[in-house]
């Protein structure tokens, strides 16, 4: 099941790759919500095969989730391989320049069960995929505008 859009922002395309980068931002965003999250790796840099483990409450169930990074291509994409109880989830995020102070984010987000309960769950969310594509755009053009104000704040 694929979910995709994508969201301009009036920011150079290394500005935004460079927040897209900010690791330690989004796990404290996770943390904040009540995740645990632990870098499985001793990198310093960005580079494929940083790596996370998370675990997070869901629908009344604990649940836990290895990130790593497999493509890194600055200032053009990352992909992350997300891989948890019978899921894998590829998330891509390409950036494309549209001129100098404007950049496209595509962010796609493809879940691939890999056992039964999986199938099953998958099974369901498309049965809801119009809500779903429609919370997914509101998420990330919610993003987009954060990550608009921080490069003004910064700027």
């Amino acid at each position: 099941m694929k979910f995709s859009t994508k969201e301009d922002i009036e920011a150079p395309i290394d500005a935004v790759f460079d927040m897209l980068c900010d690791f330690e931002m989004f796990e404290r965003a996770a943390m904040r919500r009540g995740a645990e999250v632990q870098r499985a790796d001793s990198r310093s840099a960005p580079a494929p095969g940083i790596a996370w483990n998370a675990a997070f409450n869901m629908r009344g169930k604990r649940r836990q989730v290895e990130i790593e990074m497999i493509t890194f291509e600055k200032p053009n994409e990352m992909v992350f391989e997300c891989r948890s109880q019978g899921l894998m989830t590829l998330m891509s995020l390409e950036l494309v320049a549209l001129s100098r102070n404007r950049t496209r984010v595509m962010v796609i987000l493809d879940i691939k069960p890999l056992n039964l309960s999986a199938r099953l769950l998958v099974q369901s969310l498309k049965l809801a995929k119009t809500s779903l594509t429609k919370k997914y755009k509101l998420r990330v053009a919610e993003f987009a505008r954060t990550l608009e104000e921080r490069q003004r704040r910064s700027a």
